[in-house]
């Protein structure tokens, strides 16, 4: 079980760190709203990261048998609203860092949402966990137990490594110019709309 438990720990983390849309997307919310804004978008990615490893842990064929009769309309849905996401960032990326991030409570629902429909809909996240999963020897166990452990470990991992960003970018802060800001806020929007575009292309391929 711990070896399981690791393994899933280990997919987790390394995913949510490999570089992409999202990781900058969360760096960015993290400089211009906060630690706590930062990391509830964090815990959206894990939350997705949860259910591929779910998917590699109990096995892809009944989820993929679910829904795929859904699979055109959830697409078109999903990439309008990715196409929408990105616009609105690319229209706020002149925004510059002159005062410390704000720390207000509010949109922590949408910081969560967004997030775990940007990773749920993101082509390249279910090829890493399929890629890595193989790597790590994930696959159905017996039972409902054993499969359940590194789902576990892949949103722990998941989550640690939106903390450490989240830590991170916050500490950091004062070092960080308006033009990284803006870079990075061109790029995730950017990388976003790609993505909502690619979403809707492959609901008619």
């Amino acid at each position: 079980m711990s070896s399981l438990f690791l393994r899933g720990f280990v997919l987790g983390f390394a995913v949510a760190a490999s570089p992409g849309p999202i990781f900058f997307l969360c760096l960015r919310r993290t400089l211009l709203r906060g630690r706590l804004y930062g990391l509830v978008s964090g815990l959206g990615v894990a939350t997705a990261d949860g259910f591929y490893g779910a998917v590699a842990s109990f096995g892809i064929a009944a989820v993929a048998t679910a829904i795929a009769s859904g699979r055109r309309p959830l697409a078109v849905i999903g990439g309008l609203v990715l196409i929408g996401l990105g616009a609105r960032i690319l229209l706020e990326r002149r925004r510059e860092v002159g005062e410390a991030p704000a720390t207000k409570g509010t949109g922590f629902a949408w910081a969560y949402l967004s997030t775990l429909g940007l990773t749920i809909t993101n082509p390249a996240t279910i090829i890493s966990f399929a890629a890595l999963a193989a790597t790590l020897g994930l696959g159905m166990g017996a039972g409902l137990v054993k499969p359940l452990v590194p789902v576990v470990g892949v949103v722990l991992g998941s989550a640690l490594w939106w903390c450490v960003l989240a830590v991170a970018a916050s500490v950091l802060w004062a070092r960080i110019t308006p033009g990284v800001v803006r870079g990075m806020s061109t790029f995730s929007g950017v990388a976003i709309v790609i993505l909502g575009m690619l979403a809707i292309y492959s609901a008619f391929s």
